[in-house]
């Protein structure tokens, strides 16, 4: 199944109203789709070099308030339609044990983490920081931070190196953006608990 919606989703990319369905894209994926924007962002971006960044803008703009709709599912509707959803995709466990385990800063920074490395996955954070009851402007500063973030140096790398740096961007950027966020986790772990 994943692997069709992948496919389905590079399809977009070629049609007129890609633009609209990469709106899309992105705001779905911050609530409740598995598919990354990425996935429909970079062959656009590709395409059309010169329309990288209004790329990126519509990408950020739609992922964050995708993002808002998320906190909103969790604040309000967490057990008649956000719970559904996380037991739809099998990360109702995942977000349970995040739930008991993380306190509010923690969320913050996994609100960030996820939104620049989908680490964990965006939908599961903006839940989250939902049911937590983050602050809705911190959590909408966090996400244009972190969704702005990544698809602005998308934008900046294709600009720059065009399609030799599409399979280093396939391949290796979500690894690097991976560990840079497992990085910025262990950090804050290591600051809350021993030098706090």
């Amino acid at each position: 199944m994943l692997r069709r919606l992948y496919d389905w989703t590079m399809s977009l990319a070629a049609r007129k109203s890609a633009e609209r369905w990469l709106a899309v894209i992105a705001f779905i994926e911050s609530s409740i789709f598995l598919v990354p924007a990425d996935v429909l962002y970079l062959p656009m971006a590709l395409a059309k070099p010169q329309k990288a960044w209004r790329y990126a803008i519509i990408a950020t703009v739609a992922s964050v308030l995708g993002g808002i709709a998320g906190w909103f599912l969790g604040y309000y509707a967490f057990e008649t339609v956000a719970r559904p959803i996380l037991e739809f995709y099998g990360k109702y466990e995942a977000f349970e044990r995040l739930r008991t385990s993380v306190n509010y800063e923690m969320v913050l920074l996994l609100l960030v983490t996820s939104g620049l490395a989908h680490l964990p996955p965006i939908k599961v954070v903006t839940i989250l920081s939902g049911v937590a009851h983050i602050n809705i402007w911190l959590f909408i500063v966090s996400a244009i931070v972190a969704r702005g973030g990544r698809f602005l140096l998308l934008a900046w790398l294709l600009q720059r190196y065009g399609e030799p740096i599409r399979e280093f961007i396939e391949k290796r950027l979500g690894q690097i953006a991976m560990v840079g966020a497992a990085v910025l986790i262990v950090l804050y772990v290591a600051y809350r608990y021993f030098l706090h």
